[in-house]
């Protein structure tokens, strides 16, 4: 008899090793390497196993597709996220931070499906029943076919499940659920693998559509192992800022749809409510154009959203001037005066620059660059553009303006929305971007704008 040796695994991922190492090879992972016990030796040979007709393989043209057909789930963002809706047997992961509102719309989409696909069974690990049915109550979210039960034991889940036989089932959370056959407290890795596994292989076995609420570390990343997400069919993030009402919901990753969908939902005091334009969001309410705001549209997977960014500059009396942004990247801010001090002759050197966006939106992409640049050098001059511009584009080092992708996107949602006048990759540099600009605003002072540019 082969004896047994001792060997290494990761906890994350499950990668082995003969040696120790301070860094999983596989998942990249570091301290995640223990000690296992692993049989080596000659393999012993496997029995034959009989196949049953249910189970035998067949051509992939002779399996149908209508049984693995998406089903809406009543809220038209969420489905755009999941590709059309929720595929029966399949496996959903939403994560997000604490109090992002996770709950709330996994309870929403829970008493929809209520409605369309009979028996929805809601386990909350976290709350109790009474707890749930007072938040169900206050988002109106209350119908006759959505069950609740407060489980943490996973075989007592596996029960319930038996019981209801529901066409949907909600886990809120996976890291809060345990399970006799894992080591570990509930949320460490042995067990959150052990929890996901068995309700997975209970979705894909009775063709029952899963929805796990997964947490989040402090750096934003989803608790737990690596393998949870690799288990599950669609991951999504769930995000915003507590500041504002406007919530996003990305997919990470999708085996079903696409992964470059983005769902607008705006939470209120009866729970959350889908925003399907969300095209005023991100805009002022001003009457009158003012001085150091410009429009762009920015890209939030494949939907245009114009966003409005706002600047303000006032003279600085300490050696170091101030430079204050909220929804733009400060080091992108940064490069941009300095092109606009070294190719537009703009002198910001002495001033404090304060860089926001309207309703909290976060902008990352380098189109947002004209807009930013056109909002500065309005506000330097303290003159306003026209509310029909909207600028779009990536400024280089030399102060030239590069194409942007998704231009055609673009220049569809501007025209679709007022702005008549739009500013792109077809205006050359940066200078003649600033004249295009200013030329079309409200006021007469095309003489001291041609002097100061």
């Amino acid at each position: 008899m082969a004896k047994a040796q001792l060997n290494y695994r990761c906890t994350e991922c499950g990668w082995t090793t003969a040696k120790w190492a301070g860094r999983c090879s596989e998942c990249q992972e570091w301290g995640t390497v223990i000690e296992a016990a692993a049989e080596t030796g000659i393999l012993r040979a496997l029995k034959p196993v009989t196949i049953t007709e249910a189970k035998a393989a067949r051509s992939i043209m002779a399996i149908p597709t209508s049984i693995v057909s998406h089903w809406p789930t009543g809220i038209a963002e969420f489905d755009r996220v999941l590709g059309g809706g929720i595929v029966p047997g399949a496996a959903v992961l939403l994560s997000g931070e604490p109090g992002v509102g996770k709950s709330t719309l996994l309870l929403e989409v829970a008493s929809k499906a209520a409605v369309k696909q009979s028996r929805v069974l809601y386990v909350s690990a976290e709350e109790s029943v009474n707890q749930v049915r007072l938040r169900a109550e206050r988002t109106n979210a209350l119908h006759q076919n959505l069950f609740l039960a407060s489980e943490t034991d996973l075989a007592t889940i596996v029960s319930q499940i038996d019981a209801v036989d529901p066409q949907l089932v909600i886990v809120d959370s996976v890291q809060t659920v345990s399970s006799a056959n894992g080591e570990g407290l509930a949320g460490g890795p042995s067990q959150v693998r052990e929890v996901a596994a068995t309700l997975i292989r209970v979705a894909k076995d009775r063709n029952l559509p899963v929805l796990l609420v997964g947490h989040v570390t402090k750096d934003g990343s989803i608790a737990g192992p690596r393998l949870l997400e690799h288990l599950v069919d669609v991951v999504c993030q769930f995000e915003g800022d507590r500041q504002t009402s406007l919530r996003f919901v990305r997919a990470l990753k999708n085996r079903f749809g696409p992964t470059d969908e983005v769902g607008c939902f705006e939470m209120t005091a009866d729970g959350i409510a889908e925003v399907s334009d969300p095209s005023g969001l991100f805009l002022s309410r001003a009457g009158t154009p003012v001085s150091g705001t410009c429009v762009t549209v920015a890209m939030e997977g494949r939907r245009p959203l114009p966003v409005e960014i706002q600047a303000l500059v006032v003279r600085s009396s300490a050696p170091n001037p101030r430079r204050v942004t909220n929804g733009v990247d400060s080091s992108r801010v940064a490069m941009l005066l300095a092109i606009l001090e070294r190719r537009a002759g703009i002198r910001l050197s002495d001033q404090d620059v304060y860089i926001s966006t309207v309703g909290g939106v976060r902008l990352t992409e380098p189109a947002a660059d004209l807009a930013i640049a056109i909002a500065v050098a309005s506000a330097v001059n303290d003159h306003p553009v026209a509310h029909t511009l909207a600028a779009f584009g990536e400024i280089s080092l030399a102060g030239e303006i590069r194409p942007v992708s998704h231009s055609k996107q673009r220049n569809a949602e501007a025209k679709r929305l007022g702005f008549t006048l739009r500013l792109d990759d077809e205006t050359q540099t940066i200078m003649q971007a600033l004249r295009r600009a200013f030329r079309t605003g409200v006021s007469q002072r095309d003489r001291e704008l041609d002097a100061a540019f």
